[in-house]
């Protein structure tokens, strides 16, 4: 399976977007088709923690004051379903591995796995 989960409002997530080849990817806009929790229990399934898809750049995490909180699994789980700006972004299933996040050491990874 290939997949990737981005937004297209995100400058970073278009750059990216760009830089890869998609070829026989599906494409899934997070704002317009917000991640199902099915959706995000299968990304779960790759990463074993809800913290690690949770974008804590998001303006809203500011606002929210959540970086005060003690936040647990389930929380961070709510949180993306609740709304589409806390799934770290873009992620991209490439078969059986996940990239999560737009780092320049993610985006390496994954370039190196699709050549």
């Amino acid at each position: 399976m290939k997949k990737v989960y981005f937004l297209q409002t995100c400058d970073t997530c278009r750059r990216i977007l760009k830089e890869v080849t998609l070829d026989g990817f599906e494409k899934q806009e997070i704002k317009q088709f917000p991640v199902s929790e099915n959706q995000l229990e299968e990304l779960h399934s790759y990463t074993k923690s809800y913290e690690s898809l949770f974008n804590k750049r998001a303006k809203l995490y500011r606002e929210m004051d959540l970086k005060n909180q003690n936040l647990e699994e389930e929380d961070y789980k709510q949180y993306i379903l609740n709304e589409y700006t806390f799934l770290k972004r873009p992620v991209f299933v490439v078969n059986d591995e996940i990239f999560v996040g737009n780092s320049k050491k993610t985006i390496e990874q994954l370039k190196e796995k699709l050549l």
